[in-house]
């Protein structure tokens, strides 16, 4: 739970500061465009530390908040005192693949910025389904949780959706891939994670 909470603080320091400096903001934003012609590959981690607002910051760290502390429980439940660095492992590097796709798409686009850890939260989300499938998510305005693993296949199917439309100016693809990291790399951790799964649910079903 340490690391959780140290990430959201410092998170939450740098994105607050960021709010009132833009140019700090606009160095620390993953521009590909910047990765690609100026070397700036510090984008591909930086671009978590900031947020667009508040709403977009408090949803975010609510939900590490909610999830990471399960993930960090159970990381050294399994992993024992390399359950720290796994979890740092985790957040970290789905921060950086989950944009990969996107470095690919706009590295010649200057205009194009993003910013934001949901696609690190989404990993570690997803990365919870691994070892509790059947507890609860609740997502506002829907007033009953829904069950991790069906909220599993529903968030992709809908982080994909959004992102071939493409009519808003969220990164549902840094979601995507971040969700799939984070499942996983769990799993790649420790392959006896997928038997446990799946009698899980066999026995719920």
């Amino acid at each position: 739970m340490i690391v959780t909470i140290l990430i959201i603080a410092i998170t939450a320091i740098v994105s607050i500061i960021a709010f009132g400096n833009h140019q700090l903001f606009r160095r620390l934003a993953f521009n590909a465009y910047d990765i690609k012609h100026f070397k700036n590959g510090y984008r591909f981690l930086s671009y978590a530390l900031v947020h667009a607002d508040w709403i977009h910051l408090l949803v975010n760290m609510m939900v590490l908040f909610s999830f990471g502390r399960v993930v960090e429980t159970y990381y050294a439940f399994y992993f024992g005192t390399k359950g720290i660095l796994y979890f740092v492992l985790l957040y970290v590097g789905a921060a950086a693949l989950s944009t990969l796709p996107s470095y690919g798409k706009h590295n010649d686009n200057y205009s194009y910025t993003a910013v934001g850890a949901s696609g690190a939260v989404s990993a570690v989300l997803f990365a919870s389904i691994v070892f509790y499938p059947l507890g609860k998510i609740t997502i506002f305005p829907i007033p009953i949780g829904i069950p991790a693993i069906l909220f599993g296949p529903l968030f992709l199917a809908y982080s994909a959706y959004m992102n071939k439309k493409n009519i808003d100016n969220v990164g549902h693809d840094v979601h995507f891939w971040g969700a799939i990291f984070g499942f996983v790399f769990t799993i790649v951790l420790k392959p006896a994670l997928l038997t446990n799964l799946y009698l899980t649910l066999l026995s719920a079903f």
